[in-house]
């Protein structure tokens, strides 16, 4: 429920100074909000990774042409006098020319060697054009597909032609791919050709004598001692006394030993020159120049000090491809002070032999990626020093500080991964892992984790340097923290994921027997990723699952599946799957493994949450798939008793409109039909259950035949339950399958498969079945999916089919006048009505959306996952379920009620669902975002500046505020007039919001101030099936709807008034004996008929905000509670008696369930006892069916109960009989207490409701509607208070549905 943030400041809600928020709103705990309930179960969307060069080159052989012609200058150009005359640091005047040429080439060649010692070097002095060409030939050809460096010196020729064509001896050679002569073989394009070039067309080199005459080429091969040299010439070089040039020679160290004066200067010069480069340059450019080729990287880092030392001489180097100017980067200031400090200590160390001092360069770049870490936002550019960063990790000194930074940028997420990855990080870490130092395992195990989360590729890497050593010798040290034991289990369940050679290399390093020790760690997360690392391991890997065997990890798995983390549990389900999942040969010692695995499994059919439900058909898909012909023996034998059950069906009605009862019911009223439309949940969810059989072939004369759900017990053949492979449908559709699942007859299995195994496969078969029933959509789409792979290939076998055009087939609707039904029963003595109330004050609260954009209109059932349209619809005549979206406020004598209008039945779209055993549910993925995500920054509930916590800052406030009004007119003991309002079925008040829901089928959501209708949605239980309780959860916060429905299925809903598609939550079965002959008998009958035992209260519940338990009860002898937070059942509670319950009532301060029964009796429960002792007390005085029992939450609240005789009796909890008695209406059918006020309400089928205090004395009579000449209300099924407003909500079976207030409300 988001809030505009210019709300936040808006005078609408601004509470006095002295108003604060309830600390007790705070407190509560929030139910139904974690990542699995909010996000959707799947991995996190693939990065396209760019920093792994897939054309990684080498340059191989290089080619050094010198063309100086000692002692000759060339005629086009003009040198001065003095003028530059080093070549390669030799001065060529001082030997004979062919000795001093020599010396040059020698030299150049060991200036390269420093770069890449390994290449073939070949040298050409004063060559001729014939010698050019066999050299370039020789070398192109045995290079292959790697580089080729040619090196060309050509200051003793003429500067090149116009063309381009550069001089060597005796005739021009044009090594130009445009020039006829040139012959040698040249690159397919030029985009592989890298060139560089001194200066531009138009330009000279400088001949500063203190300069050398091939200053390009030696800030090329020589970068520190020109760049020194460079420095020292400059003025501000003056800063620094005693510093000549003749010192500079004498630095001592060497270029490759970082501790030395040289070799530390050479390590700042490759890392600003990186820095400068990555921030500068585009990514794929960066790529291709400073990472693909070693030579290639360090070329184009001296050519940056290039570029910033000849253009200070008007020079300006070229290169193909162009580089951005970099020369005036603010790098390198830090060079210019990184060189200052090193000279400065030049004298005393040479002279004085002083200790030479590190430069802080290091440090103080650490220090700016941090204060980037610490003070940055988060939109923002990449930070500068990242390079840098990296070339820290090979220094000891720095090296803990620079990973624990570097962990921390990790962190922010996959984006800051991959930056990473194309900086280079890779090879640094990889080699790291070598190291046995153990105060960086946390830091390498963390990063590593990170990495792995984004790039799942570097497991061969990893495995390939031996890398997933490290991670198992962390994994299996005890005195590491758990965090980094789970991220190193994560670690190694990447490498073997899908990965042979991991799956070889880990099982080889014990990682079986290390995970197995692991399993009973405190640490959830810890457990949830041993698992999964365990199922990795010996997926599709037979050696692994026969080392689990000798483990016995099957049996050490068992104790996760009662694991109170869901996600533990989901990941023990998972790694029994895939225990069971292995395609190897079956020996008997497997199979009978596989079938205990099997029944421990299905253990979970009633598992509280969805995502080990899902998991779980999953891992039986494995077990489906490996005894498939036993599976199809069993399909076949199921089809063949569905044909022959009765099922409440609209194919079975005698009565146009009526549904016929199940099998031998007693004789009630008939209950009307609720609509042709089938099963509601596959609408909502889009799935075609329906229409399996509209392309088939039904009688052989090949005519058209009509299909019902009903219709399929009376087809000629199992046939009747199929569907063509290429058709987008399913064959077996919901109405089949759950039919399936109540068949009671199995003893004809017992001929077909052999006694041993018909337990196993059986039992799981009905477990399928039973999933595929699942009030959670994505659970039973898997079911189906696996139940019709099974059948379709068990029918295909049998018989042939023979598939019909769709167009020449018909789908039928219940025989009745119209193919449209109704929404709601016509019945309104076997429609049961219930209310659930939302309020707050309209100064209070935030805007919520107007609800003129949908009038006239009814919400399509919402379909998961896409955006739900509403496309208008036309009232029909003679409808009775009222639609439209605004009512009057008044309402005219003898008025009828608004008219009901029918939906049509939309067929549900279907999708094709011909059928692949295998299944994924993303779980192990989705666990992998945890690692992926920032896990080190405060979340965004406890920060106390992020929108997340001033929405919820705001909201207790809210509250607070309603809390105070209400209490200030509780006081004053007013009471009033009716608000008419709306139509009725089932009411829930919302806590604080003036929203109110209304259901029986399906969803309205109303603002009872201004009787608009704000939403309406489905909530997608079966057609024979309705709710019954409704409860808000986490009323205080972002509030959810919980429904319950008489077959025992509880759903979960959010965004359900805010004109947003309504989402499910979560779904599970509350309870799970809920038989279909018990329900669809409302409390009216037994009002009605005088008959209390009869039929069924449906499911009732009862929230506990502050400890997340749900109470469920019904027409089951139990009382069974629900811990929300761990979604597992605590505990059944017999009731010992044997009518339903009515009626539920906690206090979790005492530890107290009441419970009212339809035997008339009132039970008191102490939840903290065993099974047999937990029933305290048992109040006998009432002798019918009652109707509300409600425990006060105070220290010495009283037990108040009524039943339907109206009969109201207060009770102390210690003692045998009632304190008090109060006769109130007869023939009462609905109570409800206010939770705050003394006051309580009853509702009569004699058409009135009446309102006491606590003293028994009436308050106020209703009996007419509001409005001169009020017509009478209707007799009242439904009522409800608002929590804390003295408001009342209504409803009755003439469909209108009223509010009453305290006070009387201006019109």
């Amino acid at each position: 429920m988001k809030m505009d943030p210019e709300l936040l400041n808006s005078p609408a809600v601004g509470l006095a100074e002295e108003e604060e928020a309830d600390m007790d709103d705070w407190k509560l705990p929030l139910a139904f909000m974690k990542k699995r309930h909010s996000e959707k179960i799947e991995g996190s969307k693939a990065l396209a990774q760019s920093w792994r060069m897939k054309d990684r080159m080498k340059t191989v052989s290089v080619a050094l042409v010198l063309c100086l012609n000692v002692g000759v200058d060339p005629p086009d150009v003009v040198k001065t006098s003095p003028c530059a005359r080093l070549e390669c640091w030799i001065d060529p005047l001082s030997m004979s020319p062919q000795k001093a040429l020599e010396t040059i080439g020698a030299n150049l060649q060991k200036q390269y060697e420093n770069w890449q010692p390994r290449a073939r070097y070949k040298q050409s002095l004063d060559p001729t054009v014939d010698e050019v060409k066999k050299l370039c030939t020789s070398l192109r050809r045995n290079a292959k597909e790697e580089r080729v460096l040619f090196h060309y010196n050509g200051h003793g020729v003429p500067r090149p032609t116009v063309n381009g064509e550069i001089w060597v001896f005796n005739k021009v050679a044009a090594i130009n791919p445009s020039h006829p002569l040139a012959q040698m073989p040249l690159p397919p394009s030029m985009k592989n050709c890298i060139q560089l070039a001194a200066c531009e067309a138009s330009e000279l080199l400088p001949m500063n004598p203190d300069l050398p005459a091939d200053l390009f080429t030696s800030c090329l091969t020589t970068p520190i001692k020109i760049a020194l040299r460079w420095f020292c010439m400059q003025k501000s070089a003056k800063l620094v006394p005693g510093v000549t040039l003749d010192l500079i020679e004498k630095i001592p160290g060497r270029l490759n030993d970082r501790r030395t004066p040289l070799g530390e200067l050479n390590w700042i010069f490759t890392a600003i020159t990186d820095t400068i480069a990555w921030n500068v340059l585009p990514r794929d450019l960066f790529q291709k120049l400073f990472r693909q080729d070693l030579l290639v990287a360090s070329l184009f880092r001296n050519f940056l000090l290039a570029e910033r030392i000849m253009r200070s001489y008007n020079c300006t180097p070229v290169s193909s491809p162009r580089l951005p100017p970099t020369y005036m980067h603010a790098m390198w200031q830090a060079w210019d002070l990184a060189v200052d400090i090193c000279l400065s200590q030049l004298p005393t160390i040479i002279e004085e032999g002083t200790a030479f001092r590190h430069s802080p360069f290091f440090a103080e770049q650490l220090t700016a990626f941090e204060v980037w870490l610490t003070m940055g936002v988060e939109n923002r550019n990449p930070p500068e020093q990242l390079p840098i960063v990296l070339q820290v990790l090979l220094s000891q000194v720095h090296r803990l500080r620079a990973l624990a930074l570097l962990g921390r940028f990790l962190d922010l997420g996959p984006w800051a991964v991959s930056l990473a990855l194309s900086v280079g990080i890779f090879p640094y870490v990889l080699k790291l892992l070598q190291s046995s130092a153990r105060e960086l395992r946390p830091l390498l195990v963390f990063i590593w984790a990170k990495i792995l989360a984004v790039d799942s590729s570097c497991q061969a890497d990893l495995v390939k340097d031996n890398g997933h050593k490290y991670f198992l010798s962390v994994l299996a040290d005890s005195y590491m923290p758990p965090e980094h034991r789970t991220m190193a289990v994560f670690i190694l369940a990447v490498i073997v994921n899908s990965y042979t050679t991991g799956q070889e290399a880990c099982l080889q390093g014990n990682l079986i027997a290390n995970c197995l020790e692991q399993l009973s760690d405190p640490h959830p997360l810890l457990r949830q990723w041993v698992a999964i690392c365990l199922g990795r391991i010996w997926q599709n890997f037979d050696p692994a699952r026969w080392c689990g065997v000798r483990d016995s990890a099957h049996e050490k798995l068992y104790t996760l599946l009662s694991d109170p983390i869901p996600e533990v549990r989901c990941a023990a389900v998972f790694a029994l799957g895939t225990f069971v999942g292995n395609s190897a040969e079956r020996t008997d010692h497997s199979t009978t493994i596989d079938h205990n695995v099997a029944m421990m499994l299905a253990q979970l059919i009633n598992d509280g949450s969805p995502v080990v439900r899902k998991e779980l058909v999953v891992a039986l898909s494995h077990l489906v798939v490996q005894y498939e012909s036993n599976f199809c023996t069993v399909a076949l034998q199921f089809i063949e008793e569905e044909k022959n059950y009765s099922v409440l069906s609209p194919a079975n009605t005698s009565e146009t409109g009526n549904l016929t009862p199940v099998r031998d019911s007693p004789a009630i009223p008939r209950l009307r039909s609720v609509n042709s439309y089938t099963n509601i949940r596959a609408v909502t969810t889009a799935r075609n259950l329906n229409k399996s059989l509209q392309n088939l072939n039904l009688n052989e004369e090949g005519g058209p035949a009509a299909f019902s759900p009903g219709n399929l017990s009376t087809s000629s053949s199992a046939s009747s339950t199929l569907g063509s492979p290429d058709n987008d449908e399913y064959i077996l559709s919901f109405e089949t399958i759950d039919k399936m699942r109540r068949v009671s007859s199995y003893s004809s299995l017992n001929s077909l498969i052999g006694v041993s195994f018909n337990s196993v496969y059986t039992q799981i078969w009905r477990v399928l079945l039973h999933l595929a029933a699942d009030p959670f959509p994505e659970v039973s789409d898997l079911a189906m999916r696996v139940l019709n792979s099974i059948a379709y290939k068990a029918t295909m076998n049998a018989r042939p089919q023979r598939i019909l055009d769709s167009s020449s087939l018909t789908q039928s609707a219940p025989p009745s006048p119209t193919s449209k039904g109704t929404l709601i029963p016509q019945s309104t003595s076997a429609a049961m009505v219930h209310l659930t109330f939302a309020f707050m004050s309209s100064s209070g609260s935030p805007p919520i959306p107007s609800s003129s954009s949908l009038t006239n209109e009814v919400p399509k059932p919402p379909v998961r996952e896409q955006p739900a349209t509403r496309p208008p619809y036309t009232p029909t005549q003679g409808g009775q379920a009222p639609h439209s979206h605004q009512f009057p406020r008044t309402r005219k004598m003898f008025d009828k009620g608004p008219e009901q209008a029918a939906e049509d039945g939309d067929d549900p779209g279907g999708h094709r669902n011909y059928i692949s055993p295998a299944l994924q549910t993303g779980l192990c993925d989705w666990s992998a975002k945890y690692f992926a995500q920032p896990v080190m920054k405060i979340p965004e509930e406890h920060d106390l500046e992020s929108q997340v916590r001033m929405e919820r800052q705001w909201r207790f406030l809210r509250n607070t505020r309603v809390r105070k009004q209400s209490r200030s007119i509780t006081q004053r003991g007013q009471c009033g007039l009716e608000m008419p309002s709306t139509s009725d079925r089932k009411l829930v008040f919302h806590l604080c919001l003036r929203c109110m829901c209304v259901r029986v089928f399906s969803s309205s959501f109303w603002d009872w101030e201004k009787g608009e209708r704000l939403d309406y949605f489905y909530n997608g239980n079966p057609r024979y099936t309705r709710i019954t309780a409704m409860e808000y959860l986490n009323g205080h916060d972002c509030s959810l709807l919980l429904t319950a429905t008489d077959d025992g299925a509880l759903r979960i809903w959010k965004n359900f008034a805010d004109q947003k598609n309504p989402e499910m939550v979560t779904a599970w079965q509350g309870l799970s004996d809920m038989l279909p002959t018990t329900r669809g008998l409302a409390r009216r009958v037994s009002i009605y008929l005088d008959r209390s035992k009869q039929g069924g209260a449906g499911m009732v519940v009862d929230w506990e905000q502050e400890t997340g338990l749900l109470m469920t009860s019904g027409d089951v002898r139990v009382i069974r509670i629900w811990d929300t937070d761990r979604e597992t059942k605590v505990q059944d509670i017999p009731t010992g008696a044997d009518s339903c319950v009515t009626s539920l009532s906690t206090d979790s301060q005492r530890s107290l369930i009441v419970a009212g029964l339809g035997d008339g009796s009132v039970r008191v429960f102490d939840r903290r006892m065993g099974p047999s002792e937990c029933r305290v007390m048992t109040y006998r005085e009432h002798g019918a069916w009652v109707v509300k029992a409600h425990l006060q939450k105070e220290t010495d609240g009283h037990i108040i109960s009524v039943s339907v005789n109206g009969d109201v009796r207060f009770f102390e909890a210690r003692a045998p009989d009632s304190v008090n008695v109060l006769q109130t209406v007869k023939g009462l059918t609905a109570l409800d207490i206010h939770p705050q006020a003394n006051l309580f309400a009853c509702g009569s089928m004699n058409q009135f409701i009446a309102v006491y205090n606590a003293n028994g004395d009436v308050i106020s009579n209703i009996k007419y509607y509001d409005g001169f000449m009020g017509q009478r209300i209707g007799a009242i099924s439904c009522l409800a208070f608002h929590p804390y407003w003295p408001h009342l909500a209504v409803g009755s079976n003439d469909y209108y549905m009223s509010i009453y207030s305290a006070e009387k409300r201006l019109r």
